[in-house]
């Protein structure tokens, strides 16, 4: 893709599913990643499955991938802020970030209680807004930037016993939008990547174990028109893309990449 090697990237839930994908995706393009997680031990394998990749940890071509960790917890506006900081001072301003950490548990909303809803506010809603804040000003500053925020089609069409996260992804899709307006004209881009069911490790969560489990994929691969669940792997490209010079006249889209199990247009 055009533009990218060599570029700072921050990547939220970069040490599992469809996080990992991007950063490993972003560090193949030759992009330096921050790998943003909670669990640090796993955003350290991810930044060094970079490395290897790319010539080794200690590689400084600009032609390759770089990799690093970052305890973050993005519910945390403090934590948040210090994370940026350390990327910034490791790899230089950022110039990418991807919103792409997210949690949820299914069950039917009369059969919830606030402190599960708050939850996944906080995870879903409020850690990307924490994300925007503490980054969209260095990128306003210089003129440039990039944001990609992996919302879900949960919140375009709903979906059941995912009222809460619904909401909270629907939120992000408009948080996206809203900023993509007003900073058009600053040089800062924003769009939102809606992924459908994916093989992840939060969908083997959600879905649980057993027949139960079972059942849940395989209605949702008869009425996916391709078959099959998402893999992590089918979109690193979008996001790529969407932070690349290919992409410089695009701004406040939603992209659905889910097998045409929703469709719009």
């Amino acid at each position: 893709m055009k533009g990218l090697i060599g570029r700072s990237a921050i990547v939220t839930g970069g040490a599992s599913g469809i996080g990992r994908a991007i950063c490993l995706g972003l560090g193949a393009q030759g992009c330096k990643v921050g790998v943003f997680d909670i669990n640090l031990e796993g955003a350290r394998e991810v930044a060094d499955e970079i490395s290897a990749a790319t010539g080794g940890p200690n590689n400084q071509s600009q032609s390759q991938g770089q990799g690093a960790a970052f305890a973050v917890d993005i519910t945390d506006l403090d934590s948040v802020r210090t994370g940026v900081q350390d990327f910034e001072a490791t790899f230089g301003p950022s110039a990418v970030l991807v919103n792409n950490a997210g949690w949820d548990r299914v069950t039917p909303f009369l059969q919830t209680e606030p402190d599960l809803w708050k939850k996944i506010i906080d995870i879903n809603l409020y850690g990307p807004i924490h994300m925007h804040y503490a980054v969209l000003p260095g990128m306003v500053e210089r003129g440039s930037g990039a944001v990609i925020n992996i919302s879900s089609d949960a919140g375009r069409v709903g979906s059941s016993g995912e009222a809460v996260y619904s909401a909270a992804k629907g939120g992000i899709a408009s948080l996206t939008k809203t900023l993509a307006r007003e900073l058009a004209r600053s040089g800062v881009r924003l769009n939102i990547v809606c992924p459908g069911p994916t093989n992840t490790p939060l969908f083997d969560e959600i879905a649980g174990d057993g027949d139960a489990g079972a059942k849940i994929t395989q209605s949702l691969i008869r009425a996916i028109p391709m078959k099959r669940l998402a893999q992590p792997d089918d979109f690193p490209g979008i996001v790529a893309f969407l932070a690349s010079d290919d992409a410089t006249y695009i701004t406040g889209q939603t992209i659905s990449v889910s097998g045409g199990l929703t469709m719009h247009g």
